[in-house]
């Protein structure tokens, strides 16, 4: 088991969650106080001991899912045809499933324990009635069953396990069944009303918010079939794979770690979850940067009074504490095309943390340039600002398709003599000109009269100045060209900068 929870462990740091050997200690303890066979108290136990955010969940819950799944001979891929044995047999009447039809005697298809030799239609009126009755365990029966007949899993085959859920998923067709679990309650609710009324052919029809909230019930019910469906998957692959090469084939980035620019819309959700968090804990950790700083030039006159404690000798030296200047912020973010995501959650980072430094401002461009900073002010979610930036920012010129040179040219001659020393410029964007041109004296007018000029890329550093990419231009004029497509790129930087 202590052999179990180390691969476990090993799988959670490759997937980027954070444990320590302390934390690895406690919960090799934990697994004296709980018992072994409850996965749902191992499960979040252990949880308690390794995961400290909540996003970090959904991947410790992968990797827990396949660390700990079942085991077995019955889980084996080329254990669904002849190889029925009696452990698959066994396992099969624990879930209720001594119910299926094809077992030996019942309806006399087939040899094995567990409805090998069902059709189609048997599979799906079984899985019907296993939802209307809501019968869970009928439920993971029918779904081993489904695996069985449809996944066409193979022995060694590296395909992974989506791959096998859709094959399953398409052949129940759920959206059917749900379709025909709900005309069976208004079917029931019709006789129902009847027999209420006498029989006079007047049934009561479902009202939209009772067929609504039945709808939503029997998809709760599928919802935990797809589950069931799943885990047997996960559970024939580690049998047949082992659990590292599948943690190794499913896992899946953190929040932190998602690339922005190729998000799906879902991982975008855990984006913006983990923003607000993350710029608290950025805010806290400047700050106390700050606030310990490192010690300074030596202070000798306040070395030469204090040693007048300890007879002129200066045991204790003195140090004078530097007091560095929160620096001044300009942002300069393209929100065209593919990089807009990376751009809105730039913004939303660097004005989340804006009292770690002295000014913040921000222009969004994609042909045309505009201030945006007025959005932000008193405005305590920075995602209303941004969604106000998607909207109102006049940031087209003529067709709307990315202009850095006339963007960066504009931007100096409205706004360029405001820039001091004391401030950094942030340009955000992957420098995709569209043939245009680049107007790169302008970056090096920025690094002229501001502190430090920074270039923040989205793209992997493989594609820079490939196509259209004109970064390498900018960057002979750049302190700096950052490679930040995740969140914890930018955080890093961001950290840096001030």
């Amino acid at each position: 088991m202590l052999d179990l929870l180390t691969g476990f462990i090993a799988e959670l740091r490759a997937a980027g969650i954070p444990v320590s050997l302390t934390e690895h200690l406690d919960a090799a303890e934990t697994l004296r106080h709980v018992p072994l066979e409850d996965r749902e108290a191992l499960k979040y136990t252990l949880g308690a001991s390794l995961v400290k955010s909540s996003t970090h969940w959904p991947a410790y819950e992968t990797a827990f899912e396949i660390y700990f799944a079942l085991r077995g001979p019955e889980f084996r891929i080329d254990a669904d045809g002849a190889d029925g044995d009696g452990e698959r047999s066994e396992r099969t009447t624990d879930t209720g499933a001594d119910d299926l039809p094809g077992q030996g005697g019942r309806h006399g298809r087939g040899q094995g324990g567990g409805g090998e030799g069902m059709t189609a239609e048997e599979i799906a009126d079984l899985l019907y009635q296993a939802l209307l009755g809501a019968n869970r365990s009928l439920v993971a029966a029918v779904a081993r069953q489904a695996v069985s007949r449809y996944a066409g899993m193979e022995a060694g085959r590296p395909v992974g396990g989506t791959y096998y859920l859709y094959r399953t998923l398409r052949n129940l067709d759920l959206d059917k069944v749900l379709d025909r679990l709900v005309e069976a309650s208004r079917q029931s609710a019709a006789a129902h009303g009847e027999v209420d009324g006498g029989g006079d052919g007047a049934g009561v029809p479902l009202t939209a918010l009772e067929e609504r909230l039945l709808r939503d019930e029997y998809q709760a019910r599928i919802d935990q079939l797809r589950k069931e469906i799943e885990a047997e998957i996960r559970r024939r692959l580690v049998e047949d794979r082992g659990s590292e090469a599948l943690a190794r084939s499913i896992r899946k980035p953190l929040p932190e770690d998602i690339d922005v620019m190729h998000a799906t819309r879902d991982e975008l959700v855990a984006l913006r979850r983990s923003l607000q968090p993350l710029s608290r804990k950025l805010a806290v950790r400047l700050a106390r940067k700050r606030r310990h700083g490192r010690k300074g030039a030596l202070d000798f006159r306040a070395t030469v009074r204090h040693s007048l404690s300890t007879g002129g000798v200066p045991v204790e030296p003195k140090f004078r504490y530097p007091r560095p200047a929160k620096p001044e912020i300009v942002v300069i973010a393209d929100i065209s095309g593919s990089v807009a995501s990376f751009a809105r959650f730039t913004l939303h980072l660097v004005h989340a943390i804006s009292a770690q430094f002295s000014k913040v401002r921000s222009f969004v461009f994609i042909d045309g340039v505009d201030e945006v900073t007025e959005y932000f002010d008193g405005v305590d979610d920075p995602a209303e600002a941004v969604h106000r930036i998607n909207t109102e920012a006049d940031v087209v010129w003529v067709d709307g398709h990315s202009d850095y040179g006339h963007a960066l040219t504009v931007f100096w001659e409205r706004w360029g003599e405001e820039l001091t020393p004391r401030t950094s410029v942030l340009l955000l964007g992957d420098a995709r000109n569209n043939y245009h041109a680049s107007a790169a004296w302008v970056v090096k007018e920025l690094r002229a009269r501001a502190r430090h000029v920074y270039w923040l890329n989205p793209e992997p550093r493989a594609y820079w100045n490939s196509g259209d990419s004109i970064v390498g231009e900018y960057a002979n004029f750049c302190d700096e060209v950052v490679e930040c497509r995740t969140l914890r790129q930018l955080e890093r930087f961001v950290g840096e900068l001030a």
